[in-house]
């Protein structure tokens, strides 16, 4: 979990397995964007949906890690924020 000030948030992750050149990884999307939200002025899912066109439903997801957001959305994301997507989403791999 991350402290900021009084808030705290849990790194949102999504694991999926990735074969390449016969060597199986371990790969985790996790995503900061409840963290940004929050530093933004407590913005709700609702209003970055609609800013994004997309449902609340698909921005609560993408923050419980259940959706992993097309490279366009999360470009889309990031742009909101003003940051890069790498300040959004973190790619992780551990080599099994």
């Amino acid at each position: 979990m991350l402290d900021i000030g009084k808030i705290y948030f849990t790194i949102c992750i999504s694991k999926f397995t990735l074969v390449l050149g016969g060597s199986v990884k371990e790969v985790s999307l996790e995503n900061n964007l409840r963290k940004l939200r929050f530093e933004k002025g407590e913005l709700t899912q609702e209003a970055i949906a609609e800013k994004l066109g997309v449902s609340r439903q698909t921005i609560y997801a993408i923050e419980k890690g259940k959706f992993n957001p097309s490279v366009m959305l999360a470009l889309q994301i990031a742009a909101f924020f003003g940051v890069k997507v790498e300040e959004v989403f973190n790619i992780k791999e551990e080599v099994k």
